[in-house]
């Protein structure tokens, strides 16, 4: 099915209402998402993001099933008694966007094999996954009259994801058929066993079943749909009440006992901050938005670190420079906030998807995309085997060092969804046939819009987040009518508007504009995001240096060793050359605009990989090293600093220049500077 009959397809059955629907008062609340998501295709990307996915198909996204053995043998998404649990599904999430972003034949046929094998095994019952042990040993079927010999809940709703996300591309008239069996399977079962029946985590993950549950009843409009999602609420961990009363956040600050952890686990947290979202699409209770709100205020408060993303290492974990945050809970707080994105339409979440993305992110593979790092921490000046002070410290001391195996490797099978997700999240359908674009990458989209449903082209061209510029231009048959919806960030004073080099508009920081305009074929629309530098007050009296939607570390250069571990492979330490213990002076945070230069370096060319050699800007600034800023415990404490901000203790007498690169160009950096005079 082609991207844009798909979107057309799809729009309709989105707004459809039944004629008995009054008949059900649940669905009569059911909100329909403010933004909805393209059909998996429709956006393609370009420039440097094209190059991204290519990177990564080439590497571990394309091939973990022939590098990493716990996917490779006898895998039990293939029938085999191997892998059953969560680490293909964890892949497919991400290899199945790679497949149809890229439009590319072998990884879609690499893919199909799994999909193919869980649509055409599903139990008669509407149960589905690999074969169980009471199924291979006892030789019995699963029924709803024994449910428990079947297994963890938890594995399959990642699956549900990959077949969303593969129906949305495909419109394989199997997928919709699987899922009505199989959730009218769930609603008769989970009485008997509930959603915690075999493992606590999928107790705390039951957001990412609902989820796929509600999105089907928008094509169906099926009220036990929205049955099963209530029922799946009341099982799962209440991350609405946490997130919305306060004490959770403030206990998981104080706490890093094994009491309760499951409850602070970061990458729990990261797919639990869709649960508000999720409920308030089903009820209209504007209660949970104020819940996510203040949860998500409180946790960046609390926990937050300035690449965007909460300590997790693999808990909350404060807010010190130097605490670790695993790569999962950015992948996953990643995914939440796009559909917290579509279901709200609020544009603070907007912001937080781009700040996490292009800071948070890219730091934590390598160029190739075949090692990760399992935790990163923001002011890691060096990287290397150890037990830092980490909630799961692992006693092998692997949770810092780069490798496919490193640390655990969850993270090795779910990295991959990160880029391609965002990907396929940067355009959304709007309301009255329009779209939107509500994160700015080099990309194009293809749908049909307006009252005609007439099909439309729009290619961005950008060096976004490097640059300020976005140009769109349009391709079309004809004069097209439709909105189209831009995102203004709120880092943004003020954003410039021009249409084929004539000023159209200025608008405000903070908010999503409308233009509703007859579109012209050829018509370029160009928007200007001029960014400042600006310093921000982060952990432990910290300061970091921003521009636009990236935050800035201290260049330094890199030393790379490589070694084996006995038991996860091999792996690479990296460190530092060059000094690293420098404070930013006051006088330049006080006033930054004066104090640091921007410099503008290689342009953003479609082989861009971020790294140091194609860091395209960089910014210097006078600072003092702080001689008694040494390593302790193989990190660096952050110096203690008065309560007005600046460092009491000794400083070189003499300024020197230092140059700050784009975090996410970094594998060693400082980020939060502490202040001297």
């Amino acid at each position: 099915m082609r991207y844009s009959t798909l979107f057309a397809l799809t729009s309709v059955i989105v707004g459809f209402i039944p004629a008995n629907a009054h008949h059900s008062p649940v669905s009569a609340a059911f909100k329909t998402p403010v933004y909805q998501e393209l059909p998996l295709g429709a956006v393609k990307p370009r420039g440097w993001l094209l190059h991204q996915l290519q990177i990564m198909r080439d590497g571990s996204s394309g091939h973990l099933d022939e590098v990493h053995n716990k996917i490779k043998n006898d895998n039990g998404w293939l029938g085999g008694k191997g892998e059953a649990w969560e680490e293909t599904p964890y892949w497919l999430d991400g290899a199945v966007p790679l497949a149809y972003l890229l439009d590319d034949t072998a990884l879609k046929q690499k893919v199909l094999r799994y999909i193919n094998w869980t649509l055409d095994h599903q139990r008669p019952s509407g149960y589905f996954g690999p074969i169980t042990k009471a199924e291979r040993e006892k030789n019995i079927a699963i029924t709803v009259n024994n449910p428990e010999a079947g297994e963890d809940w938890w594995p399959k709703m990642v699956m549900l994801k990959v077949l969303q996300q593969y129906y949305t591309a495909t419109g394989d008239s199997r997928v919709v058929p699987f899922l009505k069996k199989y959730f009218q399977y769930q609603l008769q079962v989970l009485k008997k066993c509930p959603i915690g029946q075999w493992t606590e985590w999928a107790t705390s993950r039951g957001a990412d079943n609902a989820l796929v549950v509600q999105w089907l009843y928008r094509q169906t409009k099926d009220p036990s749909l929205l049955e099963l999602a209530a029922l799946i609420h009341r099982q799962s961990y209440p991350w609405t009440n946490w997130l919305g009363n306060r004490n959770w956040v403030i206990d998981a600050a104080a706490q890093q006992d094994d009491h309760q952890w499951m409850r602070r686990h970061g990458v729990n947290v990261a797919m639990g901050l869709k649960d508000p979202a999720i409920n308030y699409q089903r009820t209209g209770d504007r209660h949970y938005l104020d819940s996510l709100h203040t949860g998500f205020h409180d946790l960046m408060t609390l926990h937050g670190l300035p690449m965007g993303i909460f300590s997790a290492d693999e808990d909350l974990h404060g807010n010190a420079p130097t605490q670790g945050t695993e790569l999962c809970a950015i992948v996953e707080s990643m995914f939440s906030l796009e559909e917290i994105i579509g279901i709200t339409g609020d544009i603070r979440y907007m912001d937080a998807l781009e700040r996490m993305t292009f800071n948070a992110l890219p730091t934590q593979t390598t160029d190739d995309y075949n090692n990760k790092q399992y935790f990163q921490i923001a002011n890691q000046v060096q990287v290397k085997k150890g037990v830092f002070n980490f909630s799961l410290p692992f006693e092998r001391g692997m949770n810092n060092v780069y490798g496919l195996r490193s640390g655990y490797t969850c993270c090795t099978a779910n990295m991959h969804q990160g880029w391609t997700k965002f990907a396929s999240h940067l355009w959304y359908a709007a309301a009255d046939q329009g779209l939107a674009a509500l994160s700015y990458s080099p990309s194009e989209v293809t749908a049909k819009v307006g009252r005609q449903q007439q099909p439309v082209t729009i290619v961005e061209e950008t060096a976004y987040p490097f640059d300020d510029q976005v140009s769109f231009t349009f391709r079309t048959s004809g004069t097209v009518e439709f909105p189209l919806q831009l995102r203004i960030p709120a880092w943004c004073r003020e954003a410039v508007i021009t249409l084929n080099g004539q000023p159209l508009r200025r608008e405000k920081g903070g908010q999503v504009i409308t233009l509703q305009r007859a579109w012209k074929n050829k018509d370029q629309l160009v928007l200007q995001l001029p960014m400042e530098v600006t310093v921000s007050a982060w952990g432990r009296n910290s300061r970091a240096v921003e521009r636009g939607p990236l935050v800035y570390a201290l260049k330094l250069g890199e030393r790379w060793e490589k070694a084996v571990d006995e038991q996860e492979g091999e792996y690479f330490s990296i460190f530092p050359e060059g000094a690293w213990n420098f404070g930013l002076l006051e006088k330049a945070v006080k006033a930054p605009v004066q104090n640091f230069t921007v410099h503008k370096g290689k342009p953003v060319t479609p082989d861009f990989v971020w790294n140091l050699e194609h860091a395209p800007v960089s910014i210097t600034t006078s600072a003092r090293k702080i001689p008694a800023w040494q390593l302790a415990d193989d990190v660096a404490p952050q110096p203690v600093t008065a309560r007005e901000g600046t460092y009491k203790g000794q400083t070189a007498a003499e300024e020197e220049t230092i140059t700050l690169v784009p975090y996410g160009c970094t594998k060693v950096r400082v980020v939060a500077f502490p202040v001297v005079r």
